[in-house]
C-alpha cells in the first residue's frame, strides 16, 4: 500500500473552523500540511479556491473542498475509523444538529459579534474595538447560547460513547472567547464548561489548541515561522497576500 500524501489545509488555527478540521485529521491519523493564513490576507489564488474567502480549504489527491462541515464529512467517509460520528442513525443526526448549531449560532455570536469586534477589527482593519458593543453581546446574546449548551452538555464524558464531531464543534469556539477576554461564569454554566474542558484535553484537540494559543500571542507577520516552531507541518508555498481585503460575506 502506497504512503498517503499529506492533505493541504489552508487556514490558520486561530479559526475555530480550521481547528475542527485539524482535530478531525489528528483523530483519524490523516497526514496534513497547513498554510496558516488569515483569510483576509488570502491572495487571488485563495479566491479561486473559495470565492467566499473563508477557511478552511482542504486539498488532497482527490478533491478541493471548502467549509469545515463538508470537509469533516469527507474525512469521515474516506477514513471511517476512528469515527467522528456515533453509530446509530438517530445519534448521527443529533451529532450533525449540534455541529450545525455550533457552526451557525455559536459562530454568529462568538466569532462575528465578539471575536471579530475584539480581535479582528483592531488587528486586521485597524479599527478601534467597540467595547460597549462587546459588552452588550456578552450580556444579552451569549447567555442564550450558553443556556442552550448547558441543556445539551453531558454530565460526564462526551455526547456519545467517544469524542465526536458534536463535542469538537462546540469546544473549539471557547478559545476564541478566551482570546477576546470573555470568560463565561463557571457557576452558572458548570456542565458546559466542564464538557468543553474534557473535549479540549483530548489528544486530537489538545495539540491543535496549544499551537493556536501560541499563535494568538504572535504578530501576524510571524505566524508562519512561529507555527513551524510550535510543530505544525507547513506547506512549501503560501497563499497569503500582502494586504487584507474583505470577502463577499465579511462585515
Amino acid at each position: 500500500m502506497s504512503k498517503l500524501e499529506p492533505a493541504t489545509i489552508i487556514g490558520g488555527p486561530i479559526s475555530p473552523y480550521v481547528r475542527k478540521v485539524l482535530a478531525a485529521c489528528e483523530l483519524k491519523g490523516v497526514p496534513y500540511e497547513v498554510d496558516p493564513i488569515v483569510p483576509f490576507f488570502g491572495d487571488d489564488r485563495f479566491s479561486e479556491l473559495n470565492p467566499l474567502r473563508r477557511v478552511p480549504v482542504l486539498i488532497d489527491d482527490q478533491v478541493s473542498l471548502s467549509d469545515s462541515t463538508v470537509i469533516c464529512e469527507y474525512l469521515e467517509e474516506r477514513y471511517p475509523a476512528p469515527a467522528l460520528l456515533p453509530r446509530t442513525p438517530a445519534d448521527r443526526a443529533r451529532a450533525r444538529w449540534i455541529e450545525e448549531y455550533a457552526d451557525t449560532r455559536m459562530g454568529d455570536v462568538i466569532i462575528w459579534r465578539i471575536f471579530y469586534e475584539a480581535v479582528v477589527n483592531p488587528h486586521i482593519w485597524q479599527r478601534p474595538r467597540d467595547t460597549a458593543k462587546i459588552a452588550r453581546i456578552v450580556a444579552e446574546e451569549l447567555p442564550e447560547v450558553m443556556d442552550q449548551l448547558e441543556r445539551l452538555a453531558p454530565a460526564t464524558g462526551f455526547q456519545f460513547e467517544a469524542v465526536s464531531i458534536a463535542d469538537i464543534s462546540v469546544a473549539v469556539f471557547f478559545r476564541n472567547l478566551a482570546w477576546a477576554r470573555v470568560a463565561p461564569d463557571a457557576a452558572r454554566w458548570p456542565r458546559t464548561l466542564a464538557w468543553v474542558a474534557r473535549t479540549t484535553q483530548t489528544p486530537a484537540l489538545a495539540r491543535i489548541t496549544r499551537i493556536a494559543d501560541g499563535l494568538a500571542q504572535t504578530p501576524l507577520p510571524r505566524h508562519r515561522a512561529v507555527a513551524a516552531d510550535l510543530g505544525l507541518s507547513l506547506t512549501e508555498r503560501t497563499l497569503a497576500g500582502a494586504a487584507p481585503r474583505r470577502g463577499p460575506m465579511t462585515l
